[in-house]
């Protein structure tokens, strides 16, 4: 059903429900043959704002060298987050977040992380979530894929450029009102 306004009872049952997508197709499967394990929950995710300014032509994000806030949410549906971790360079090595308050066992908890970018390259940032119940995000996404691609959590990645700041940033931050001579 995809609209309530045609709903006109709701009956509980003792048993799952086995209907065509929960029977069939809602399900944790590695081919269409296999009758797989249903999706119950969410898997543990974290994601991030992405810092800095968009890049026009991609997926790259611009910032300059110094202290970056990183902000993001984590949840799952295991139950309550109990860490987040930050990467700067994919995934290869990795440093605990600073944890919000959890406001529910389920709910979004907040999460941050003081980047210092102090060298101007390229980086891959990520994140991921740890719950309660031990379920980590994996970084390989042979590790969760399935036919239905449910409950697809591998850990987001952003790829960012650090820059210094330089002179030229400097003339387009002041504008051209402030390049107008004056006698």
């Amino acid at each position: 059903m995809t609209s309530v306004k045609w709903l006109k009872r709701i009956e509980a049952i003792s048993e799952p429900f086995d209907g065509f997508q929960q029977g069939n197709k809602y399900r944790y499967k590695q081919s269409e043959d296999e009758k797989g394990t249903p999706v119950t929950r969410q898997r543990p995710r974290a994601l991030m704002q992405p810092p800095g300014i968009p890049s026009q032509l991609g997926r790259s994000r611009y910032v300059e060298v110094g202290p970056i806030p990183i902000k993001g949410r984590a949840w799952s549906g295991f139950g309550s987050i109990e860490r987040v971790e930050f990467s700067s360079d994919g995934g290869h090595t990795w440093d605990e977040a600073d944890l919000g308050e959890q406001v529910g066992r389920y709910g979004w908890r907040p999460w941050s992380y003081e980047w210092d970018a102090r060298e101007p390259s390229e980086y891959e940032l990520c994140a991921r979530a740890t719950d309660a119940a031990g379920h980590t995000q994996p970084l390989d996404p042979n590790e969760v894929w399935n036919v239905g691609t449910y409950g697809i959590n591998t850990v987001q990645l952003v790829p960012v450029i650090v820059r210094e700041h330089s002179q030229e940033d400097e003339e387009q931050e002041k504008g051209p009102i402030n390049k107008v001579k004056t006698n």
